[in-house]
């Protein structure tokens, strides 16, 4: 008993994490084009986090049974608490660096080194693993791809414009679309540690299936709120500012293809990053704007992050695996 409240504990620990760690993936732009204040900024964001959170289960099902099935571990939820603090060290290192890091492909990565170091590589499931990892890596790229077109599309569509009237505008459109991919990422986010809460239940024997129960949903949903609600200055900087200098126009651009891209995800029962996602966003629409308004230097440390969260958590996690195998 006291191991699954250990687990608990850890798990809403990392989507509290995960919350002010991503917050800035719904808000840094509005923030940074000033369509409205960090405080407000974030008491939205937080708001509608908690909503998507109760809104769907599809994403928890997937975490929660694609990378290994947990009624066939025999630690599985030593796997989980060694997956959980592999996840939590990587999220505060990257936090307090300003890294927008992947909470997903950390908590991902995690699972499967402690799954490995656990129960061997016979236990991954090859062909649910190998899905997440095609939406990880998919979803960024065509965030990339759509930002840029749908950027072109609207320096076309508005280019006779006065520019004061374009400002004022989209800096109200802006503070909808920062509400509806708050929403979205509540979504994909918390759903992840729904899904881990939900995997270790399965493998305790404390339930049979991968349903979600209604206090894990209340508990993640919570968790992920009040971790938005903290804020998260330090990477709503670097995603906000530090890759392009943004106007109104450009941040509801990305607001759009990002929610595009993590609502089509979530449709899916896919978990994306929605780090990378945002991120690779506002690199398309700056690219459509010029290519010399990207700072590609910052968009490069993004994506060399992105590269080896992966890996460095796997071996970090079957590390905490092994160390937690020695002294219980």
């Amino acid at each position: 008993m006291y191991l699954i409240i250990a687990v608990v504990v850890l798990a809403l620990g990392f989507d509290y994490i995960n919350g002010f760690h991503d917050t800035a993936n719904a808000i840094a732009t509005s923030i940074s084009t000033k369509a409205m204040s960090p405080k407000i900024a974030i008491l939205l964001a937080a708001s509608m986090n908690l909503l998507g959170a109760l809104s769907f289960t599809g994403v928890a099902k997937t975490i929660g049974k694609g990378i290994a099935d947990p009624a066939q571990l025999s630690n599985g939820m030593w796997i989980v608490v060694a997956a959980m603090v592999s996840a939590i060290i990587w999220n505060l290192i990257t936090w307090w660096y300003g890294i927008p890091s992947s909470s997903s492909h950390a908590l991902i990565g995690s699972l499967t080194g402690a799954v490995i170091a656990s129960a061997g590589f016979s236990q991954i499931n090859y062909g649910g693993f190998i899905s997440i990892l095609k939406s990880l890596v998919l979803s960024p790229i065509i965030a990339l791809v759509l930002g840029f077109i749908i950027m072109l599309a609207f320096l076309w569509l508005f280019k006779n414009f006065a520019p004061a009237k374009m400002t004022r505008n989209f800096r109200a459109f802006q503070v909808l679309s920062a509400a509806f991919q708050a929403y979205l990422h509540g979504t994909n986010d918390a759903q992840k540690a729904m899904g881990i809460i939900t995997f270790a239940l399965v493998a305790g024997g404390f339930q049979d299936t991968m349903d979600i129960p209604l206090w894990v949903k209340f508990a993640a949903a919570a968790a992920m709120a009040l971790g938005t609600a903290s804020g998260g200055m330090r990477i709503i900087r670097t995603v906000g500012r530090g890759i392009m200098k943004m106007q109104p126009v450009n941040g509801f651009a990305a607001d759009v293809t990002s929610a595009i891209v993590i609502g089509g995800a979530t449709y899916l029962k896919l978990p994306v990053s929605t780090t990378h996602v945002i991120s690779s966003a506002i690199m398309g629409v700056g690219a459509a704007k010029g290519f010399n308004k990207v700072k590609w230097d910052v968009a490069g440390r993004i994506v060399m992050t992105w590269i080896i969260t992966l890996p460095l958590t796997a071996v970090l996690a079957a590390l905490v695996y092994w160390v937690l195998s020695i002294f219980f």
